[in-house]
């Protein structure tokens, strides 16, 4: 009979995976397929980019400067003008432009105006069919 007790194992014989290699093999696929791979560009929007014309001038839009002052008070062009409702601030602004539809109006609101006032301007504009509308800033500080 025996009575010797098991055998201890030895560690060098169990199975061992070694992940080195696998991992460079990864890596040489990974390169392979971005290198192989084709990019294809979608053209979902068709944009027409303008083009620069060197020789050709840039025509100025006409522009018509309104005033708001901080009492509600509008000037366009430098000349007062009463507001009495939109309707009739809209055909003063017609007047103004000469009826161009292409007419630039640009806003200059005092700080203090209220909201309403700028909002009269821009519904006034909406009303005679001006759709370019800015608003003047100035460089705050020293």
């Amino acid at each position: 009979m025996k009575l010797r007790g098991r055998r201890a194992s030895n560690p060098m014989d169990e199975p061992e995976i070694s992940f080195v290699p696998l991992i460079d093999v990864l890596l040489v696929m990974l390169i392979f397929f971005m290198a192989t791979t084709t990019f294809t560009r979608f053209a979902d929007l068709q944009i027409n980019l303008p083009s620069a014309e060197a020789n050709k001038p840039e025509a100025k839009p006409q522009e018509v400067h309104i005033a708001v002052t901080s009492d509600n008070r509008y000037a366009i062009d430098n000349n007062p003008a009463p507001f009495t409702d939109v309707t009739a601030f809209s055909n003063a602004l017609k007047s103004a432009t000469g009826g161009r539809s292409d007419a630039l109006i640009v806003i200059h609101a005092d700080a203090a105006a209220t909201h309403q006032a700028v909002v009269n301007v821009m519904e006034s504009a909406r009303i005679a069919k001006l759709q370019r509308i800015a608003f003047a800033t100035q460089k705050s500080g020293p």
